[in-house]
């Protein structure tokens, strides 16, 4: 990919964009901090993020002060790609389909597949799910050309990468659960702000409730899906997405829908997860 130019101070006004969203949205303080003064920092270098990457790669934003991992992708990905996926889906304005069309061989039809199956907006999450056999569940995708994407993804995304797929770990299922039922309880109660998201919304009408909130070493962001397959199943007020990190770590994403069939049929799963979900409600009995 080609390195777009945003300047340091480009980067900087998103990440002091990101702060005050997440402070009107109602996150911690201390996560609304970590972003003001990462961007204190950008505004500050006496060269622009690009130039650190080239030479030092992530390890070299990484090692700066106020920026973490988690920072340092997020700046590695305004470098690379012009846009903050983390800031579209704050502002409303995400368009995932654009960014797997930048994955050689996957055009627009595949694209939607891809989002409309798996609910991933991210290339990290898109890699998982390359990885752990979920890509092969999107139509038109069999083992051959889902091996043809792992492997353009592992090449777009090698210089953000520090630990491979085998090494992500995510919250436990009760824990994503538990947020699932927090955030549609607080959503129905009328409790979360909410945004006007660009897609499928003629009217610009305000109706998508998010929730910024940390809890057992965890940051969640959480949404109710606004994709295409969504509206069209009437699933809008369903299914959940949530994305989340440890604090400075790499953001990663799931999506948490009612099962409606086979033995979880009626109850709350978290997608890619059905096998640790099932044994979350047999030890719960």
């Amino acid at each position: 990919m080609t390195a777009s130019q945003l300047s340091r101070e480009q980067i900087a006004e998103r990440l002091d964009a990101a702060a005050n969203l997440l402070e009107a949205q109602g996150a911690d303080r201390f996560r609304i901090r970590a972003y003001r003064m990462g961007a204190e920092t950008v505004r500050g270098l006496p060269q622009d993020p690009a130039k650190i990457l080239e030479r030092d790669g992530l390890q070299g934003l990484e090692a700066l002060p106020n920026i973490g991992e988690r920072l340092a992708r997020a700046i590695d990905e305004m470098v690379t790609t012009g846009r903050w996926s983390q800031l579209d889906r704050m502002r409303g304005e995400a368009a995932p389909g654009h960014l797997f069309q930048s994955i050689p061989g996957v055009g627009a039809h595949t694209a939607r597949a891809i989002r409309n199956t798996l609910h991933l907006d991210t290339l990290e999450a898109l890699e998982i799910a390359a990885h752990d056999g979920r890509l092969e569940t999107v139509p038109g995708i069999g083992p051959r050309r889902a091996a043809s994407i792992r492997a353009s993804l592992a090449a777009m995304l090698a210089r953000r990468r520090r630990r491979g797929p085998a090494d992500h770990q995510e919250p436990p299922v009760a824990l994503l659960l538990e947020i699932d039922e927090t955030y549609r309880r607080e959503a129905q109660a009328n409790r979360l702000r909410r945004i006007a998201p660009r897609r499928f919304n003629p009217e610009g009408e305000a109706w998508l409730p998010v929730m910024h909130l940390d809890r057992d070493g965890w940051s969640f962001s959480v949404f109710f899906s606004n994709t295409a397959l969504a509206h069209d199943l009437h699933r809008t007020t369903d299914w959940v997405v949530m994305y989340f990190a440890r604090p400075g770590g790499p953001e990663h994403q799931r999506t948490v829908v009612t099962e409606t069939h086979g033995p979880l049929k009626g109850r709350r799963v978290v997608r890619g997860r059905e096998a640790d979900c099932e044994r979350h409600y047999s030890a719960a009995g």
